[in-house]
């Protein structure tokens, strides 16, 4: 007997007998519960799964249309809605690729949303589909800050060969091991992007550039004082940061310039803000960069040697033995910087008011 036969005479059936000895139906059972969720719940925009049995799935679809009901002479099959079919395999999928459980014998019924697998089903509908070339799945970034300060190899582990692009799945050379623990194979996919952050003024670089020279690209992020407002309630911000830059690189070398996210945000919202960078920040930094030695810090700030000036305080101390030893220099920063101090640091103005009176009564 041909299927269609076969079908013509279930649905003349159904017709004669619609019960088929079944018990009479009450709220809960399928056949009402079943149109009334395919009526009510769904929605345009929503997905659908259509399963291959409880193990596999075939099929996955955009609900684009309303509910609707088209009488069939056959009598079944009249509850309908439109369908963008976005992914299809007749010969099905495993289900667990996409959902933690199997599936029921139901007609139509709500996945739990904490038991599908979102990234899973991008996956699927990418693979099929298409905008005249080839599908290209969805890009995963994966971000390690201060990568230099870990131990690369508790980090990657046996990731550090199949990262490499010619070991990833699909690729010339690719490489599958097998995981210790649940004995699964494993591979890194080609979508996977692989950031890892560092300050190259921290020497401790030495051996990962060794290790991961071939494996990663190595892009510098320079200070862009070009990202800075320009002038904030007269502090000329931008031209801050490039003469600080430009000393700190002729005084130390160009790896310890400082970055411009110093003051970004809240770091220079007003001239306040720009004085407590300077003085919780930048200028604690510089300390340590010329290890204490505040000469060159007064060199980086723009203040006068041995004297101080806009940002700093210096006082000279005299031996205390009352002998001839020579006069030392006790230097601090200044509870309130001077008006004009930025203009003194670009070199703008020479000598702040106070400080040239000072020079005329010397």
């Amino acid at each position: 007997m041909l299927a269609g036969q076969r079908q013509a005479e279930a649905a003349a059936d159904d017709r004669e007998y619609p019960d088929n000895g079944r018990p009479a139906p009450t709220p809960q059972t399928g056949r009402v519960q079943c149109p009334m969720i395919f009526r009510n719940w769904i929605k345009q925009g929503d997905l659908v799964v259509v399963s291959k049995g409880n193990s596999k799935f075939r099929a996955i679809g955009e609900v684009i249309g309303d509910y609707e009901y088209v009488p069939r002479p056959t009598g079944v099959y009249s509850h309908r809605r439109q369908v963008n079919w976005l992914w299809i395999d007749k010969s099905g999928a495993a289900v667990e690729d996409i959902y933690a459980k199997s599936f029921s014998m139901r007609s139509v019924y709500l996945m739990t949303r904490s038991d599908v697998s979102i990234p899973a089903l991008e996956a699927y509908i990418n693979s099929q589909q298409s905008d005249g070339g080839s599908p290209e799945p969805e890009p995963y970034v994966l971000v390690i800050d201060e990568i230099n300060r870990g131990n690369i190899s508790k980090i990657f582990g046996e990731l550090i060969t199949l990262i490499e692009p010619d070991k990833r799945t699909g690729e010339a050379n690719a490489i599958e091991l097998r995981l210790p623990y649940s004995r699964e194979p494993f591979s890194v996919p080609a979508n996977l992007h692989i950031l890892g952050t560092m300050n190259t003024a921290d020497r401790s670089i030495a051996l990962l550039d060794t290790a991961l020279r071939r494996r990663f690209l190595f892009r510098e992020l320079a200070p862009d004082a070009s990202l800075l407002s320009e002038t904030v309630e007269g502090v000329p911000l931008r031209r801050v940061l490039e003469v600080i830059n430009d000393r700190i690189e002729y005084l130390v070398d160009r790896e310890h310039r400082i970055g411009h996210a110093f003051f970004l945000g809240d770091g220079s919202r007003d001239r306040a803000a720009i004085d407590a960078t300077m003085r919780d920040k930048v200028i604690p930094l510089l300390q340590e960069y010329f290890f204490e030695d505040w000469a060159r810090v007064a060199a980086v700030l723009g203040e006068r040697p041995g004297r101080g000036g806009a940002f700093l305080d210096c006082r000279k101390l005299r031996d205390p033995t009352g002998g001839e030893g020579e006069e030392r220099e006790s230097w601090s920063v200044r509870r309130d910087f001077a008006p004009d101090a930025y203009d003194q640091l670009i070199g703008k103005v020479p000598l702040s008011a106070n400080a040239a009176s000072e020079e005329i009564s010397e």
